[in-house]
């Protein structure tokens, strides 16, 4: 306990102690009720090694939150600013886990924790992050909890990997289909949601068109069925109009044509931790068993219903609003925006005597609900006053006008990001002057230090 009681000086004492307390899953925080209760007991070690009670800070509200990123912890956030405006002494956490569980964010701590001067407090010791021996140490347990959550993820990962090969997984499945006694996918009992995606997939069979089927749905007033994933009603069934994105969804779905399949689609984590699904093709799924259960059609028409979507649709890509300009005489493809709903207009050709003869319509709503287009447009006028316009607008004078305009704007820019840098650099030279007198004081002269 000497050793312990040396590492804390003043200056650590004189700032708060912090305790952050996370549990990985709400029914952690539930069930392991018995490990919450050792991490709230940490405040006494705080009061033994000197901390009045008011000086505490409890940091609680990431329970029920992973420990693999910082992205969506907002108590881990909470606390590295706090650390890195010096307003701790020492940060207390049950484990290593219980703060991070990637290196990225648990060396950060550690380098902000060691420039602030703030110590470190787990179930096992206290640590100086400064002192070589304890960060050596500290910057160990951060990498076997990385690798102990990887571990854990191995396992699990390969257990629902052998499964799903096996076709025996059990997922959420879509609406028409349910597990029986013994766990298998049987059409569902509902008589009525039997018949509807019957019809569903018998228009598609006569139409060849999804739009098609939102609109007959539509104009017939059939209500269609969807099972409530999350809540307080998660998993009732609940009926209401059918929509485009819905329609292609099902389409898409192999389950309705009675395989099995894992791995459509794939998380990615971009910028800021944030994470995304996509589609992937076929060949790179994990599992696919064909005539695995029932289905509401056959794989054959399954694969016919696929071509003939990929056929009926013009542009299938990532994303069609970053797509260029197709074919056609149009001039303000993809530039117009619908006066009524502020959505982006499309473009319809017309042959006439003197060519194809562009109109602007509005048809989002029309295609994801069953209306009737938003707005129509001619658009011969229009692009015959843009394009006069634009000659006008681009005449020698007013382009010479134009770029010494820009030039001039250019130029103001330029002048502005160089005061900018200067200002950065002056900034930076006054911080690293002060932490170069900070880190020259004798640490016992604590007065002067403080003063500076």
């Amino acid at each position: 306990m000497t050793g312990i009681n040396s590492k804390v000086t003043a200056s650590h004492l004189a700032r708060d102690a912090y305790l952050y307390v996370r549990q990985s899953t709400l029914r952690q925080v539930v069930e392991n009720t018995e490990s919450t209760k050792r991490q709230y007991a940490l405040r006494h070690k705080a009061k033994a090694l000197g901390w009045p009670e008011q000086s505490i800070n409890v940091i609680d509200c990431d329970l029920g939150q992973s420990g693999a990123s910082s992205a969506d912890r907002k108590g881990f956030q909470k606390l590295v600013s706090d650390v890195s405006l010096g307003k701790a002494g020492i940060v207390l956490g049950l484990e290593v886990s219980r703060l991070a569980r990637n290196n990225t964010d648990w060396n950060r701590l550690l380098e902000i924790c060691a420039l602030s001067d703030t110590l470190i407090l787990d179930e096992d010791g206290l640590y100086n992050p400064n002192d070589f021996n304890d960060r050596l140490l500290l910057g160990l347990k951060g990498t076997m909890s990385e690798a102990e959550l990887h571990l854990l993820r191995s396992r699990l990962r390969g257990g629902i990997m052998n499964k799903a090969k096996r076709g025996e997984l059990s997922m959420l499945l879509p609406v028409g289909f349910v597990y029986d006694d013994q766990k298998r996918v049987r059409l569902d009992p509902d008589e009525q949601v039997r018949q509807t995606l019957h019809l569903f997939f018998k228009t598609f069979k006569r139409t060849g068109s999804a739009r098609m089927i939102v609109k007959e749905f539509r104009d017939k007033n059939i209500e269609f069925p969807r099972r409530i994933l999350g809540g307080p009603g998660k998993g009732t069934l609940v009926w209401g109009p059918l929509i485009h994105s819905r329609t292609l969804q099902i389409l898409h779905n192999p389950r309705y044509a009675g395989a099995f399949c894992f791995g459509r689609r794939r998380v990615r984590t971009g910028p800021g931790c944030a994470k995304s699904l996509h589609n992937v093709p076929r060949k790179e799924w994990y599992s696919l068993i064909v005539d695995a259960h029932e289905g509401y059609i056959t794989w054959e028409e399954f694969e016919k219903n696929e071509e003939q979507l990929k056929q009926t649709c013009r542009a299938y890509g990532k994303d069609r609003r970053k797509s260029p300009p197709r074919e056609g005489p149009a001039l303000l493809q993809g530039l117009v925006l619908c006066g009524v709903c502020g959505c982006r207009m499309t473009v319809r050709y017309h042959h006439r005597s003197t060519g194809l003869v562009p109109d602007y319509v509005c048809q989002k709503n029309g295609i994801e609900y069953g209306y009737k287009t938003c707005s129509h447009i001619p658009g011969a006028g229009i692009d015959k006053a843009i394009g006069d316009l634009l000659i006008e607008t681009l005449t020698p004078a007013a382009l010479d006008v134009s770029l010494t305009v820009q030039k001039e704007l250019s130029e103001r820019m330029e002048d502005a990001n160089r005061i900018r840098s200067m200002r950065v650099q002056r900034q930076r030279y006054e911080a690293d002057l002060a932490r170069r007198r900070y880190m020259s004081v004798d640490p016992e002269n604590r007065l002067v230090a403080e003063e500076l």
